[in-house]
């Protein structure tokens, strides 16, 4: 009980003597504390969000999904299942893509067509301004998004034409049940009555939309679930999809809760960067406190007493900080909708997740504790006599067995924060052994640094700069704390702007600006290719290519018949995911590969090969590697396709890599030239006009003598794919800059640890005659190098891991943003001179005598 006492008086008095360096522990722990909060927080909200507006955002019970008109057989079914459902209502909608334009207005815009038959939505509703603009689309006209309206220079009661149909504008969306901002990338919407599709021409055979059908059940009728899963087979075989509120919300919940795990491996980072914050502010912290440890036990308090006060002061400190930071992370949250705001499914509530809030609390406990624990150890070895010879002695720490005991449960410790927070052991070892090589990495780069500098130090420089340099690797040094604490964040971040850059530069095609094709004419039938490229040809435009597109479908593969592998057993999560079994493809055929594709196995065919062919043989044909997979096919195996009713053989001799992010037609599914020539087919023709206004005017004039040809102006969808590539970076980086600050923190306890010897250097050049400038000359010559190394060692680590990712995550090319990386090196050297100085300026408030004194 007096042990206790002891225990608890003592570190209740060390709190008091240190309330700055205990303040920094306290900083370094709220500040992981609230990214964990706050993304937790968010993902909770978010998750609950969906359970909530999950049949809002289906608008039905049931929903029966098809990428082309549905069959006799798949109509039979849907009444079957309407049926057997006992559903009390049902509406048809179909969704495609087309070119609107105003005869009195700026031009013509590429615009996404929902055509709703009356009464659906069943569950949620569609905002509009007027208020009954889309309930009386029965009556005529079309509901459009606000932005259609400034793109075409029209308003509110204007007439726009959609095909051959002409459509007043009857009102504004406001908001729309699951709006997303990726829905409204490639263009605004458009809301018309269904019964107005066949009066615009543009949805004939082969035309590209979305046929779906909507079930509203009646409240006690069969379950929706077991339904859909009796009749999932044999819809598969019609390839339909059928979708219930439960599935939809399972698979929101899934992509969100990676969304969610991701992020908090980001906040996890900004954590276990805290806790470098810890380590280094509680070293300082005992640094300052070696002689009293040497009175106490002189005064006989045990060595095992004494480690037990400052743990425990370590903990209230941590806990206290936990609080803080779960305090600050709740409100963060709510910032968090609004930097995701246009790429969320629901509409976010703001609520206390008290299970965020615990594991946030848990973990700034252990952050605490664990990084705490190593800088401790050290006061278990200081003994009695320190009290005498500290001041003569310093002496070399005797090794200590616990330190590599601790390392190690540090390390298992940060192995399971991880996997508790991304649900997965190999995420958790692939996150733990990457941050232990980034760590390492830098560990290194500091200690190059020190060496460098102490045997490469030109004797040219000035004094100033020299004295500067050697504070890098004297004793009472920082560069291993700042290096590795700022270098951290600055990875991170330079990761971030090394991936954002080069998705960006990839959306382009291959070429000079100036030569890409920005005009894109798509569905062109093959009667109108000639007088379409002449048109475009006479307004100016030059015709870069035309391409054949081909549809079809898989009949066998290996010589298994798709029905029959669409109908084999399987989990719900492996019939949903036979989708290459099911889809249409959109095939071409050429006899070269372009600057987005490259061969990973096989051969690619000679020019030439497929009307070399000989009838009644397989023909090549080329898939890309997530194809093969999905059919479970390599090469040499066989795939026998549906062309329009008449079937194909052919052989996979080779597989393909695509970079689908760049902005150009790629395709599944290549065929040489020759087989397809004769084949039921369409066009799509890219151009390059230089004229803005010119360019403008194309997509209305091509629409009116072509309704059913859709035109994109490629520099549109450009910049709404770049604005929504840049939007998630933002969301990204938003959580990155927790990991910054952790970093600053860090930097300022490594000054604080390093404030006396400082002081002392100071006081000391001064009473040897240097003035104050040189004293911050030699401050600055020290921050200088510090932030330089950091921002050299974590801009190579950033490129690094930038081209891995853009290698085998995004599976796209490099793009090295150097400009941006400058900048940002640029920044973080500026901001550590700016903080190393501000966190030293008692080095100029001390006089000399002061110092003395004290010796």
């Amino acid at each position: 009980m007096k042990s206790l006492r002891f225990v608890l008086t003592m570190c209740w008095r060390e709190s008091r003597a240190a309330p700055r360096r205990l303040a920094l522990v306290m900083a370094a722990v709220a500040g992981g504390v609230a990214a964990m909060v706050a993304i937790n927080s968010f993902a909770d909200n978010l998750q609950e969000s969906v359970r909530e507006q999950a049949r809002e955002m289906l608008g039905a019970d049931l929903a029966v999904t098809a990428g082309t008109p549905f069959s006799a057989r798949a109509e039979a079914l849907a009444n079957e299942l309407e049926s057997e459902a006992g559903a009390v209502a049902r509406a048809r909608v179909i969704s495609f893509v087309a070119m609107v334009y105003a005869p009195k207005g700026a031009g013509s815009r590429v615009v996404q067509v929902e055509a709703y038959e009356p009464g659906f939505p069943f569950y949620g509703r569609i905002e509009t301004e007027p208020a009954e603009a889309f309930t009386n689309l029965s009556e005529g006209g079309a509901v459009v998004d606000p932005a259609l309206l400034g793109g075409l220079g029209v308003k509110v009661g204007d007439t726009v034409a959609l095909g051959e149909a002409r459509l007043t504008i009857r009102g504004t969306i406001v908001k729309a049940p699951g709006d997303l901002g990726l829905r409204v990338a490639m263009g605004p919407r458009v809301f018309i009555d269904l019964a107005r599709v066949k009066e615009t021409g543009l949805v004939i055979f082969g035309s590209r939309g979305r046929h779906e059908l909507f079930f509203k059940l009646k409240s006690g009728g069969p379950d929706p679930e077991r339904l859909a899963d009796r009749f999932r087979p044999r819809f598969q075989i019609e390839r339909v999809n059928i979708d219930t509120v439960a599935e939809r919300e399972r698979s929101l919940s899934e992509s969100l809760g990676r969304l969610g795990r991701y992020l908090g491996l980001t906040g996890l980072l900004a954590l276990v960067l805290g806790g470098l914050g810890v380590a280094s502010a509680v070293n300082a912290f005992l640094k300052g406190k070696l002689a009293t440890v040497a009175v106490l036990r002189c005064l006989g308090a045990s060595a095992g007493q004494i480690f037990a006060v400052y743990l425990t002061q370590a903990a209230f400190v941590g806990l206290l900080g936990s609080l803080v930071g779960a305090a600050l992370g709740t409100v963060v949250q709510a910032l968090l909708p609004q930097a995701l705001a246009g790429l969320l499914p629901a509409d976010v509530r703001f609520g206390i997740s008290t299970r965020a809030v615990i594991a946030g609390i848990g973990l700034g406990l252990w952050v605490s504790l664990a990084f705490s624990l190593l800088p401790l150890l050290a006061v278990r070895l200081v003994p009695p006599l320190a009290a005498l010879r500290q001041a003569y002695e310093a002496g070399r720490a005797p090794r200590d067995r616990a330190r590599w005991l601790a390392m190690a449960a540090l390390g298992l410790s940060a192995m399971g924060a991880a996997f508790v927070q991304s649900g997965s052991l190999l995420s958790a070892i692939v996150f733990t052994a990457a941050l232990s090589v980034a760590l390492g990495l830098l560990f290194l780069a500091a200690l190059a640094l020190m060496r460098g500098v102490r045997r490469f130090t030109p004797q040219s420089l000035p004094y100033v700069w020299r004295q500067g340099l050697a504070n890098l690797h004297r004793p009472a040094n920082q560069t291993r704390t700042v290096v590795l604490a700022l270098g951290f964040g600055i990875f991170l971040q330079g990761t971030l702007l090394v991936v954002q850059q080069s998705l960006l530069l990839d959306l382009n095609s291959e070429g000079a600006a100036s030569e890409r094709p920005n005009l894109a004419f798509m569905d062109i039938q093959k009667d109108q290719r000639a007088g379409l490229e002449s048109m475009v040809a006479a307004r100016g435009a030059a015709v870069r290519s035309t391409i054949a597109i081909v549809p079809m479908r898989v009949l066998t593969v290996k010589g298994r018949p798709v029905a029959d592998l669409l109908s084999a057993p399987g989990t719900a999560e492996e019939i949903r995911g036979r989708w290459a079994l099911r889809r249409q493809f959109m095939t071409t055929y050429r006899d070269r590969l372009t600057a987005a594709e490259r061969v990973v196995a096989g051969r690619f065919w000679e020019k030439g090969a497929g009307a070399s062919t000989a009838q009644g043989t397989a023909v090549p044909v080329s898939i890309t590697t997530r194809l093969a997979r999905e059919l479970e096919v390599t090469v040499g195996d066989e795939i026998e396709w549906d062309v329009q009713g008449v079937p194909l053989l052919s052989r996979v001799t080779n597989l393909r890599e695509v970079e689908w992010v760049r902005f150009e037609p790629n395709f599944l599914v290549l065929f040489p030239e020759g087989p397809l020539a004769q084949a039921p087919q369409m066009f799509a023709m890219l151009a390059r006009m230089d004229d803005g206004n010119a360019r403008a005017q194309i997509p209305r004039e091509v629409s009116a003598t072509f309704p059913n040809v859709s035109s994109l102006d490629l520099t549109q969808v450009l910049n709404a794919a770049e604005e929504l590539v840049s939007r998630m970076v933002v969301a990204i980086r938003f959580m990155g800059l927790f990991s910054l600050a952790a970093g600053a923190i860090v930097l300022v306890g490594a000054i604080s640890a390093g404030r006396r010897q400082r002081v002392r250097e100071g006081v000391l050049l001064k009473t040897l005659g240097a003035t104050r400038a040189q004293v911050l000359r030699i401050l600055t010559a020290e921050y200088a190098a510090l932030g330089l190394m950091s921002a050299v060692a974590a801009l190579g680590l950033s490129t690094a891991a930038g081209w891995g990712l853009m290698r085998f995550a995004f599976e796209s090319r490099f793009t090295l943003p150097l400009g941006g990386l400058l900048m940002l090196a640029s920044a973080v050297v500026a901001g550590t001179i700016g903080v190393g100085l501000l966190g030293s300026r008692e080095v100029f408030r001390h006089a000399p005598l002061e110092v003395l004194r004290e010796d």
